[in-house]
């Protein structure tokens, strides 16, 4: 549970970044490829922000001409400020169009950047990052961006070209008055710049805080079965109270300076207005200018200090606008320790499975006090199945990883065909790789089409071929919809034992030359479990072959088994012979077979 409202990063840091609305830049990438577009949306803001400054002009003329008397030119004026109008409601409209589109097709193309890059990131990223967090950037972060690009920027900008062109006009009309308004502007702007850092510091802590609501959430949500069983949701409540609380607390922070700024902005404006408008009439009264003047002029103060007053508010959301970015930018530029090389070698086809561990030296990088691997030497020749045991935290599962490339090992080489695999892009040796992991995976989606994740390219013959050979067409064709069958977020409709089965199908669809089974046959039951062996023993003819489990029943058959202890290697051989040796497999097997005395 959160005891203090302290956001998830150092108050440091949230200093350094407070300074850096340069941050905004970093969405420069992503509109340069639309500049014709932004040009389009820059042109028509340009044309209503001049059309809104001639609309005094024709104040003044229909002010003034009240005093002639002449009513044909006084129709003239209306006429005119009439199109004046229209050409004002055209030019908006169009400019609203551009610009929100600009917008949008900014935010999807930052989106697709940023799911791009962190769906390729290894698992050392996720060691620091929740994905929860993950999805809260790529989501509530963008739609600050969007909000920016498709309305505050464009408004901004507008604002700004009614304050320059209103101030030039104010000058021309009375330089007395102008100089007077001129005077009250330091007093305006000292405060959104003081006040509008504090904004930033707080937005970012707001949206910190959102993020970890929202990972909590998400971590919670997907155990939610874990969650219950240990009745574990009042703390789980109020863990996620907690981090809304402080969520709320930084944006009520938030709103209360953001509150001040804009009174304090408002009020100076506003007063200087009033007071320009004593000194006009007073001007008037004693002729040294026009009733049509001063309407033109006061017209142009207003929409000077209402440019001045919207720049004060959109400025916070420029504010949040630029934290948002830079939790983008952190995840576009986070830094992957395993990486493609540049260029990469291409392995030779057909591809034949040769695996080779060269003295390979491991520490994950959340615990690098621990050797997960410790000078691990071993030779896994084309289509040899190999099986790893060992007491748990020994290795078995890491060597899988190692070979998929999560991760590289801090000293030594894993050879693919005799190519480093640091030598290779993770995309081609791993297409030649078929998994099923120690907990399957199933996606929001149909059984046919979890099946043919294996390889898209499928035929709906081949799902259900290799749904047979995993023992999986049975339980699958009983389903109310048969393949097409929705089996729900993380397959909550399934077992643990059709799950796995539906994994299993899904690695001997992509019929790849090396096949990983990481604890494959766990949740089988006994009958399973032996259609599966007898189906991964036909599947793993002419492939290489790597078997982790506990299981020591679903290994008996494999060409060499590799006992591991303490991420080193103790022991290798066949189940008979290492049985007859005695030691570490020995004492596992004499746990788990009835004959494992005899056998000794």
């Amino acid at each position: 549970m959160v005891d203090t409202p302290t956001p998830p990063q150092t108050q440091n840091e949230e200093r350094e970044r407070s300074r850096k609305i340069s941050a905004l830049g970093a969405l420069a990438p992503f509109v340069r490829p639309y500049r014709l577009l932004l040009v389009a949306a820059v042109a028509a803001l340009v044309v209503t922000a001049m059309i809104s400054l001639t609309l005094p002009l024709a104040v003044r003329r229909v002010v003034d001409s009240f005093q002639t008397g002449d009513a044909q030119l006084l129709d003239q004026y209306f006429i005119a400020a009439l199109a004046i109008a229209g050409l004002l409601a055209i030019g908006t409209a169009l400019r609203y169009a551009l610009v929100t589109r600009l917008g949008e097709r900014v935010v999807a193309d930052i989106r697709k950047a940023t799911f791009d890059r962190v769906i390729g990131m290894s698992p050392v990223f996720y060691e620091k990052i929740m994905t929860g967090e993950v999805l809260s950037r790529i989501t509530t972060d963008t739609t600050l961006i969007l909000s920016v690009i498709g309305s505050s920027a464009s408004i901004a900008l507008r604002n700004i070209l009614l304050f320059v062109g209103g101030l030039v006009l104010m000058m021309l009309t009375s330089a007395k008055l102008t100089l007077m308004v001129l005077l009250i502007v330091p007093a305006v702007i000292v405060p959104i710049l003081v006040l509008g850092r504090r904004l930033r510091v707080l937005s970012r802590e707001n949206q910190d805080w959102i993020a970890a609501s929202s990972g909590n959430a998400s971590e919670s949500l997907s155990a939610v079965q874990t969650v219950q069983a240990f009745t574990h949701e009042a703390a789980s409540r109020r863990q996620f109270a907690d981090m809304t609380e402080n969520s709320y607390n930084a944006a009520r922070r938030r709103i209360r300076t953001r509150a001040f700024l804009t009174t304090i902005v408002i009020f100076l404006v506003f007063s200087g207005v009033v007071g320009v408008m004593w000194m006009g009439a007073r001007d008037v009264r004693a002729g040294d200018m026009t009733v049509g003047a001063l309407v033109q002029f006061v017209i142009y103060a207003v929409l000077v200090a209402g440019g001045v007053a919207a720049l004060s508010e959109i400025w916070s959301e420029l504010q949040r606008a630029a934290g948002a970015t830079e939790r983008l930018v952190d995840l576009l530029q986070s830094e992957d320790p395993v990486t493609d090389p540049v260029p990469a070698k291409t392995l030779a086809e057909p591809v034949q499975g040769h695996i080779v561990f060269e003295n390979v030296q491991f520490n994950y990088p959340a615990r690098p006090e621990v050797a997960a691997l410790e000078g691990v030497s071993l030779e896994i020749k084309p289509g040899e199945t190999v099986a790893f045991v060992g007491p748990s935290g020994a290795g078995k599962t890491t060597i899988i990883q190692m070979i998929l490339r999560f991760y590289d090992p801090q000293s030594g080489r894993i050879t693919f065909d005799g190519i480093d695999l640091r030598a290779l892009e993770r995309d081609a040796f791993r297409r030649q790789i078929a998994i099923v992991p120690q907990d399957p995976v199933i996606f929001a989606t149909s059984a046919r089409d979890n099946i043919r994740f294996g390889r898209p390219d499928a035929t709906d013959a081949e799902i259900e071929t290799a749904a047979r050979a995993a023992a999986a067409h049975g339980f699958i064709a009983a389903l109310p919809d048969g393949y097409d069958s929705y089996l729900g977020e993380r397959g909550v409709m399934l077992s643990g034992g059709q799950k796995q089965r539906i994994a299993i199908a899904r690695a001997i669809l992509r019929a790849a030359p090396v096949l990983l089974l990481d604890e494959a046959t766990s949740a089988l039951d006994a009958e399973s479990e032996r259609a599966v062996q007898a189906a991964v023993e036909d599947l793993s003819q002419g492939r290489t072959t790597l078997i982790v489990a506990h299981r020591l029943a679903t290994v008996k058959k494999a060409d060499r088994i590799v006992v591991l202890e303490a991420g080193q290697i103790v022991d290798t051989g066949t189940h008979d012979a290492l049985v007859a040796k005695g030691g570490l497999y020995a004492r596992l097997a004499r746990l788990q077979f009835t004959d494992g005395l005899a056998a000794e």
